[in-house]
């Protein structure tokens, strides 16, 4: 591996354990905005994950030889990122329509963790592509958070999905199907979504 890609391997792992970080200050606005019970059970469970995440990554961070408290340029955008989300909840919060901030906690959970799991996908090719102490150590890491990181992802989508479908009056299941399901790839949650838009189509 050229240094170069050396250099990029570095800043993936810090600006990803940075998203994770950022990540669970995310779950924790987005609790103050949950509304519905099994919602905020669910965003409960993955706040805890990416804490988790947050240990994983760091310890890994540590085992390569990088200084997990490092904050690149590429981190500090991570970390901007991030609280622009927690802000965006938090005026959704003080606009005063609870059902509302719902949904723009969603979506900000949305696109967190659409980051998220980009970035461990990320880590998951580097690991299979490189070579000695740092491929095992992030292969590991990998191997540790993939499935969680697919549900965070997918089940997150159902359920922002559903909550919009409900605001609009139009036919909601909740919780949604990837919850029933248990969704955890992408070909699953492409067939959820099929039959979603299927079921949108028929008259009622």
């Amino acid at each position: 591996m050229s240094t170069t890609n050396r250099m990029q391997v570095r800043e993936l792992l810090l600006q990803a354990l940075e998203h994770e970080r950022g990540g669970a200050l995310v779950y924790c606005t987005a609790l103050e905005c949950a509304l519905n019970d099994d919602l905020r059970a669910e965003w409960e469970k993955y706040r805890d994950q990416t804490i988790r995440h947050i240990d994983i990554l760091t310890e890994a961070c540590i085992g390569i030889g990088l200084d997990p408290d490092e904050s690149t340029p590429g981190c500090q955008i991570v970390q901007h990122n991030g609280k622009a989300l927690v802000i965006a909840m938090k005026m959704a919060r003080a606009a005063g329509d609870p059902a509302a901030a719902q949904l723009v906690a969603c979506d900000c959970i949305v696109v967190a963790e659409t980051k998220d799991h980009a970035n461990w996908e990320l880590i998951g090719q580097c690991a299979a592509h490189i070579e000695g102490k740092a491929a095992a150590l992030m292969k590991a890491a990998y191997e540790q958070v993939e499935d969680e990181e697919d549900e965070h992802l997918y089940h997150t989508k159902g359920w922002c999905r559903e909550l919009w479908l409900k605001s609009l009056g139009l036919q909601s299941t909740l919780p949604p199907p990837e919850e029933k399901r248990d969704v955890k790839s992408a070909i699953e949650a492409a067939k959820v979504e099929k039959s979603r838009a299927a079921e949108g189509r028929r008259p009622s």
